[in-house]
């Protein structure tokens, strides 16, 4: 049940080429917004992002959408925050309670989803109204300044390159790793690529919670980090990472139809879709038709693949025949 090579590579060729000629778009019409304090300032935002498109990436690979985004980031960003007051002996208790939310919040999706059988994007829009509810009762819809030793990790350099930046490629490799190298994780793409079939083979329903749990350990690191990245978060902060989190997703070659993920090409284009919106402000396009320009990149995204959606709505409609049984059964 995996794509053919040419077909597997077409989604990372896409955005590598789009990127490259982003970045060479930049150095003709808006220089500064590849300088290296330009890139020093946006390379941690585009680490949130790609942690953030890693998490969505997983559910929609279950042919899902994680709409309870903003509400896990939210979440992490007030808890990392609030719950120390300034207190740096007080950071690692607040990074653990911030991780139980996820777990729950995760948990609470996956039963949803995975044995009830709720509408995906339903069971996550009342999730994340749960998850902004906490934001409310910690912050009370207050910013509060971070604190120094979290503001040191998540917002300082190692030889130069942004700490965010580490935590995105750790995270990449993890995900990558389970995902290509691991039983589960060929399993869990056998359960999102005809997950009828799978479940009449066995494939446990847990795979697919895991997708919406693991998500929403993702969106905690991401927030954890957001809180030491800016200097007084707003309770807010996660409601700007919705659309891009699903256009990335998308510009990476993940089919909305559910399957095989890429983790490489999703995290190429967090990194692609941040300085699109660099390049935007550097040219005078206002902060406020960001969304407008990430909407356009998704739709870019959807037209791209919308050929291959098309073969995969196919396969979905055709009984599996008996080496694609054989594939999943032996994975």
């Amino acid at each position: 049940m995996s794509l053919p090579p040419a077909e597997a590579a077409r989604g990372f060729v896409t955005i590598v080429i789009s990127t490259l000629g982003l970045i060479v778009v930049c150095l003709v019409f808006a220089p500064s917004s590849v300088t290296a304090g330009a890139l020093s300032g946006s390379l941690p935002f585009a680490a949130i992002l790609a942690i953030v498109g890693l998490g969505q990436m997983l559910v929609v690979q279950q042919g899902g959408f994680d709409l309870s985004v903003a509400g896990g980031v939210s979440l992490a960003v007030v808890i990392a925050t609030h719950v120390p007051g300034g207190n740096n002996a007080d950071l690692l208790p607040a990074v653990m309670m911030a991780v139980a939310f996820a777990l729950v919040a995760g948990t609470l999706n996956g039963i949803l989803v995975g044995l009830l059988q709720l509408n995906a994007i339903i069971a996550t829009i009342g999730t994340n109204a749960l998850l902004y509810g906490a934001v409310f009762a910690v912050s009370g819809g207050v910013p509060k300044i971070t604190t120094p030793l979290l503001a040191r990790i998540a917002g300082g350099e190692t030889f130069g390159v942004p700490n965010s930046i580490y935590f995105a490629v750790t995270a990449l490799l993890i995900v990558s790793f389970v995902m290509k190298k691991t039983v589960g994780g060929r399993r869990f793409e056998a359960m999102g690529a005809n997950p009828l079939f799978a479940r009449t083979v066995g494939l446990p329903v847990r795979l697919q919670m895991a997708a919406y749990v693991f998500a929403q350990l993702l969106y905690c690191l991401a927030g954890v980090l957001l809180a030491g990245i800016t200097r007084e978060p707003t309770a807010f902060q996660g409601d700007s990472l919705l659309l891009p989190s699903v256009a990335v997703v998308v510009l990476g070659g993940t089919s909305l139809l559910g399957g095989r993920g890429f983790p490489v090409s999703t995290v190429i284009a967090a990194f692609f879709l941040n300085q699109l919106s660099q390049f935007a402000l550097a040219v005078g396009v206002p902060y406020s038709a960001q969304t407008i320009i990430q909407a356009l990149a998704l739709g870019f995204g959807i037209g791209v693949y919308s050929i291959r959606w098309t073969r995969k709505a196919t396969r979905h409609s055709t009984p599996p025949n008996t080496e694609e049984r054989n594939e999943i059964l032996a994975s």
